[in-house]
């Protein structure tokens, strides 16, 4: 029987109430299964998105399980739903878990998206950190939306590869947009991984251990790539401490305390 999970709602997203552990747990019992199911690590930045635009909003919410990638997120969820997270369930360390159990699985892993250097990097990286794991397949980001007949094409190749898990590293929103919308049609445990892909062949580096838990791992991304990222990050920063003071302000002053 498949482990089920509880949910909580911050501002328009239902996020799992998952460890690493049980995340991983879920995740590999729908993978034996080759069932059709959608996993994202959702952080700032992706949840503001969300509350932003409503077709993305839509997407986000029809993933299965959404995991509270970033501190401010675990944050907020505690202090105004009592979600009691112990941590947040970091997607490239979700990731790293991921993998490990798969390969003790002997599972096969399909990598969509990022550039060929990367995946080239990636197909020789994985199943040798995590050994047991089998690259099945993989696909190169074509940078725009795939045509219905690419689409048609790449859904015949994934379920023909026989993968157990497709992991899906374009950017966000863009790979939770692709997970949505190949729910039902590819055969596999479909994760949203973000910067995975770039973190484990070293295109970018990690932030420090007190940067990530202080909540502060956008600033060292900023640092790293001020260019792409300082417009995202001056947004939707912005846009999330305004909603977190909101929603303080408003369990201050309403007699029953309301969910964010």
């Amino acid at each position: 029987m498949t482990k089920q999970f509880a949910t909580t709602p911050l501002f328009g997203i239902s996020y799992a109430s998952v460890d690493y552990t049980s995340a991983t747990d879920i995740i590999i019992q729908y993978a034996e299964k080759r069932t059709s199911f959608g996993v994202s690590a959702l952080a700032v930045h992706g949840l503001m998105e969300s509350k932003r635009n409503e077709t993305i909003g839509g997407h986000v919410s029809r993933i299965n399980m959404v995991v509270p990638d970033g501190k401010p997120v675990q944050w907020a969820l505690n202090a105004f739903n009592k979600a009691a997270l112990k941590d947040r369930v970091y997607g490239p360390d979700l990731t790293r878990h991921v993998l490990k159990a798969a390969g003790e699985k002997q599972l096969r892993v399909y990598l969509y998206g990022s550039t060929a250097s990367t995946l080239e990097k990636l197909s020789e990286y994985i199943p040798r950190v995590f050994p047991g794991v089998t690259i099945c397949g993989i696909h190169v980001d074509r940078f725009r939306d795939a045509t219905p007949e690419e689409k048609a094409e790449d859904i015949k190749k994934i379920n023909a590869s026989g993968a157990h898990i497709v992991l899906v590293g374009r950017g966000c929103p863009r790979q939770e947009i692709w997970v949505s919308q190949h729910l039902g049609e590819v055969n596999a445990v479909m994760m949203a991984v973000g910067a995975a892909f770039d973190y484990f062949v070293g295109n970018i580096k990690r932030p420090p251990t007190w940067m990530q838990q202080s909540g502060l791992e956008w600033l060292f991304r900023l640092s790293q790539e001020p260019r792409r990222l300082f417009k995202r990050y001056a947004v939707t920063n912005s846009l999330y401490i305004y909603y977190v003071m909101r929603q303080f302000i408003i369990q201050r002053t309403s007699p029953v305390s309301a969910q964010a």
